[in-house]
């Protein structure tokens, strides 16, 4: 990102501006830089329904690779980066999934975790839009916010990995795999009971 892109959402030029500010100011920061959410809707709530519907992986990233990074461990780099040395300081993080994928990898772990097939369905960024986020009754400046990064998904800009999770806790990040075979119920919905007599 520069002073003069475009390319990017309102929320990934706040978090730009931000860092700037805090570079500009001369205090001693650390800049985090969180790669997509596995926890963003377009890995679980809109996923999980063309998974429950279908059986696909339904989104507009065309074959753009990805690594995206749990939630949890973006806590994890950030507790110790709060509680731990000063080593840290005047440093740049790059948090993101263990390794890159592209969608049809991604379906395969999704299939793996679930014990189902799953399969990637490339649908158009605008009929997506159109016909999937807009009814997911999320504010405008999100909806926005996931339409950029679809397209900059689809045009590859997300194809990077790092081991910073692992560098700084010692722990490696969760692989999308581990991520959504601890959420199967979210994806496949809740096990029947089983009822006896």
């Amino acid at each position: 990102m520069t002073a003069t892109s475009t390319d990017e959402s309102h929320q990934q030029r706040l978090h730009w501006l931000a860092e700037q500010v805090l570079d500009w100011s001369g205090l001693p920061v650390v800049h985090v830089r969180p790669t997509s959410f596995l926890d963003n809707p377009l890995f679980t709530t809109l996923a999980a329904r063309t998974i429950r519907d279908d059986g696909t992986l339904a989104l507009p990233f065309g074959e753009g690779r990805t690594s995206p990074v749990a939630v949890a461990d973006v806590a994890r780099v950030v507790a110790v980066l709060l509680t731990g040395r000063r080593g840290h300081l005047d440093r740049v993080y790059e948090l993101t999934g263990p390794r890159t994928m592209d969608m049809a990898e991604m379906a395969g772990a999704y299939a793996r975790a679930l014990g189902r097939s799953v399969v990637y369905a490339d649908v158009p960024l605008e009929r997506w839009r159109e016909e999937v986020l807009s009814r997911a009754g999320l504010p405008a400046h999100v909806e926005d916010h996931i339409v950029t990064m679809c397209r900059l998904h689809r045009e590859n800009r997300y194809d990077r990995a790092t081991n910073d999770v692992e560098r700084v806790t010692g722990v490696p990040a969760q692989t999308v795999e581990e991520f959504v075979a601890a959420r199967r119920d979210q994806y496949l919905g809740p096990e029947p009971a089983d009822h006896l007599g």
